[in-house]
């Protein structure tokens, strides 16, 4: 199951709408992604009731997809020429707003981070001032933005409190169980956990999810003999990655995969990602870039895989699924790559229907085959 996706939209309003110094009903400015992912349309949902209920009016963009980082900025840009009481931004690239957000700043509009993407030590390298955070991702994400609302409208204050929770319905529907983890690196327990990764990407975080593994196969109800992995863009590269690692899995499935980072780094939408992450460019890293590619290991891969990719996808384009893919194959590992037109790298939860029904079919298919 999916953590809870809990939101303390209504809430956050009502305490920035005391404290706001604008008229008597504010215009607040809503950044997020795509409204056509079920969950962000959830999302608006959500800051419509929240606005409502605190007595706010307020104006919503939505950029196409996280791949779109010059629409973001432009996006921001342009809430801002409403001199808005509030800039609240959800699930956002914080680098690619830094300039929008100093603006912000500038202009004495205050900045909310509804999902924790902001990250603290970027933005104040920045010199940008994020007003508050709230989590997303579970329980005690939402606990720290409670306590902040807590603190400014008293222990009995009230709002709105938006509940989204999703179910991998497609796996579990046909008998199996679905493990989700919060690895090292990931999101919602604070920037130092978040970022412990960096430069050691497949190392911690690999030690995290296997001891989750571990745990769940101890369970009397789990047959640890028939265990597949599956994952999409970071958990592209970790489900190669993992194949590398261990041949515990019976099958793989790894979606929007990065299996060379040296050849992901030219192709892809978003090369800051490593220069960050891996403290410079593939040419100052050499060393790092080659050790945490899966590909430098692939010759240890046994397990059948199954690679799905999008045709448009910009983010992890097809250059590493296809080295994955003809690694593989020159090793006689059992590989499907299946290529779907017209798709982005939100394959998985937006794009044509029949598509998202055809990528979820193959999945069942090739878990319910190899996990027979």
């Amino acid at each position: 199951m999916l953590k809870l996706k809990t939101i303390l939209l209504g809430t956050a309003l009502a305490a920035m709408a005391a404290s706001a110094q604008a008229a008597d009903k504010p215009l607040y400015g809503v950044l997020m992604k795509t409204l056509a992912n079920p969950f962000w349309g959830a999302m608006e949902q959500g800051v419509k009731a929240g606005s409502d209920a605190a007595g706010v009016e307020y104006y919503l963009q939505a950029v196409e997809s996280d791949q779109a980082a010059e629409p973001q900025l432009n996006a921001c840009n342009t809430m801002l020429e409403r001199k808005p009481a509030v800039l609240i931004t959800a699930a956002i690239n914080s680098t690619i707003l830094l300039p929008c957000l100093k603006q912000a700043n500038a202009m004495n509009i205050p900045v909310v981070d509804l999902d924790n993407n902001l990250d603290p030590q970027v933005t104040k390298d920045a010199g940008v001032n994020i007003a508050f955070h709230i989590g997303s991702d579970n329980t005690a994400a939402g606990a720290q933005g409670a306590e902040y609302l807590v603190g400014k409208l008293g222990k009995d204050a009230k709002g709105p409190v938006l509940v989204i929770e999703g179910l991998s319905g497609n796996i579990t529907g046909s008998g199996k169980w679905v493990l989700f983890t919060n690895p090292r690196g990931s999101s919602s327990y604070g920037a130092a956990f978040t970022y412990s990764t960096r430069g050691r990407w497949g190392l911690e975080d690999y030690q995290d999810l296997m001891k989750a593994v571990d745990i769940a196969a101890a369970r009397p109800d789990v047959d640890s003999t028939k265990m597949g992995v599956t994952g999409g863009s970071y958990g592209g590269f970790m489900t190669a990655w993992i194949t590398t690692r261990t041949n515990r899995f019976k099958a793989a499935e790894a979606d929007r995969m990065i299996s060379n980072w040296w050849s992901w780094w030219g192709v892809s939408d978003v090369p800051g990602l490593t220069e960050f992450e891996f403290y410079g460019m593939p040419w100052e890293r050499v060393a790092l870039y080659d050790s945490l590619s899966p590909m430098r290991h692939v010759n240890n891969v046994k397990t059948p895989t199954l690679i799905v990719q999008s045709e448009e996808d910009h983010r992890t384009p097809m250059a590493d699924a296809e080295q994955w893919f003809m690694a593989l194959q020159k090793q006689k590992v059992p590989v499907e790559f299946v290529r779907y037109p017209r798709s982005t790298h939100d394959l998985s939860r937006t794009g044509e229907p029949w598509l998202l029904v055809d990528r979820l079919g193959r999945l069942r298919q090739w878990f319910d085959y190899w996990l027979k």
